[in-house]
């Protein structure tokens, strides 16, 4: 059975800062600063992303985000390993399970980004497969490469394929892993018009993941997500990116709205299409260029904020916790906001035009209800709804006397049944709203 949850998964993951390049001791920095600061507010995950077995990571960054054919720690089962020039703990064999049990240490949870498939040097060396008489070779599927990164092939839908992802995610599962990101799975742009791996691969791994007993999230990655192949992506995975890399730009943030137009339906119970991380405070200090502030303005951070939570998606966060500052850490902490991710809440939009978007946010145990305004303007505008109108609304004994806006503590009356407030350039309002009985 696939893992049930009761909210979308909250967490942070090295990317956004480190790329490739991220060591044991910068994890573990992370995850204090987490257990310290963000666990109250119910963020758990510390997801350790790309090429945590390349030794050289980063060493060529002039050339390549991803060194070919480079430096990897791998087993004698064809299994990549943490590198352990940057994650000393995994010395002597122990793999991530140092690391994992500091991390579960703090209260939180474990998890690691993979790439779909099989090493392809583990191919090429006709490494065996762990437990089994089958080899690399006979897993692996030569035709079948990512476009972007050079270290896998795809594997097969046969026996041995099987065997070496079960291999694999035991491995894993003995490590004590919780939480599994698995790249070049969701999409791909290679293989677009004929048949791609990455489904059949999907279930493989889901079916791996089954057979540890081990309750891991599995998030597919990157998108977008092909609106068709929904039901491939609820039935085997947690979570899937419904688009490419998102990163602080405001062209990106307003066309989240129309994805997120598209999957607002398919948000369920361990079942949840994601935005991607969320690019907050410092971010690239790992990618060669230098590390900078988030571009995003302060009201396009609330816009984000506020869209993550009524649509329901998972919150990642890509910045160096560390280096917070206090009003990030306070958009990040905001335990009546946050809480719309948990299954409990339902979000819909219920406009949406050039200038702005509205979405509703329902509970239908508790009965509270939300209203979220967003602006897509640069510059100030009213936005107002009628209440009435909003199909989530529909049927409530009670008008609304009163309606509060979250991010600023601000009440606003209602003019009978039409709730209006000017919304800042690219920002948004979130309202509680009150029943008059």
């Amino acid at each position: 059975m696939k893992l049930t949850m009761k909210k979308a998964p909250m967490g942070w993951n090295s990317y956004d800062y480190y790329d490739t390049t991220v060591n044991e001791e910068q994890v573990k920095a992370n995850a204090d600063f987490m257990a310290a600061h963000l666990k109250d507010a119910g963020w758990e995950y510390i997801v350790v992303d790309i090429q945590w077995y390349a030794k050289d990571a980063g060493t060529q960054r002039d050339k390549f985000q991803y060194i070919p054919f480079g430096d990897m720690e791998m087993d004698e089962y064809g299994r990549y390993q943490p590198a352990v020039n940057r994650f000393p703990s995994a010395r002597e064999g122990r793999g991530f399970g140092p690391l994992a049990e500091y991390v579960h240490d703090l209260g939180l949870k474990f998890g690691i980004h993979i790439m779909r498939g099989i090493p392809r040097l583990a191919a090429h060396r006709h490494l065996p497969v762990a437990g089994t008489s089958f080899t690399a070779a006979q897993a692996a599927d030569s035709a079948s490469i990512c476009g972007w990164n050079p270290d896998m092939y795809g594997v097969l839908d046969n026996e041995a394929g099987q065997a070496y992802y079960d291999s694999l995610i035991q491995m894993y599962a003995d490590w004590g892993v919780d939480f599994i990101k698995c790249d070049d799975i969701c999409d791909s742009w290679m293989y677009r018009n004929r048949y791609f791996n990455g489904w059949h691969e999907t279930r493989m791994l889901r079916e791996a993941i089954e057979k540890t007993g081990r309750e891991i999230v599995l998030s597919l990655s990157p998108g977008p997500a092909q609106i068709d192949r929904a039901w491939q992506y609820e039935k085997h995975a947690n979570m899937w990116r419904i688009t490419d890399d998102f990163w602080d730009r405001w062209e990106l943030l307003r066309n989240m709205f129309d994805r997120c137009e598209l999957w607002q339906n398919h948000v369920a119970e361990g079942s949840y299409p994601d935005c991607d991380m969320l690019p907050l405070g410092k971010l690239g200090g790992g990618f060669g260029h230098g590390e900078w502030d988030t571009r995003f303005t302060r009201d396009e951070q609330i816009t984000m904020m506020t869209l993550w939570c009524v649509f329901g998606s998972p919150l990642m966060v890509g910045a160096e916790l560390t280096r917070l500052d206090d009003w990030t850490l306070s958009l990040l902490t905001r335990k009546d906001i946050l809480k719309l991710v948990s299954n409990e809440y339902v979000g819909r939009q219920f406009e949406k035009n050039e200038d702005y978007a509205i979405w509703s946010c329902r509970n239908e145990k508790t009965g509270e209800r939300y209203l979220a305004l967003f602006n897509f303007l640069e510059k100030e505008q009213q936005i107002s709804c009628n209440l009435r109108e909003v199909e989530q609304f529909a049927g409530e004994n009670a008008g609304v006397e009163s309606a509060v806006e979250l991010w600023s503590q601000a009440e606003v009356k209602p003019a009978g049944n039409v709730l209006a407030d000017y919304v800042p350039g690219h920002g948004a309002r979130l309202f509680i709203l009150r029943s008059s009985r």
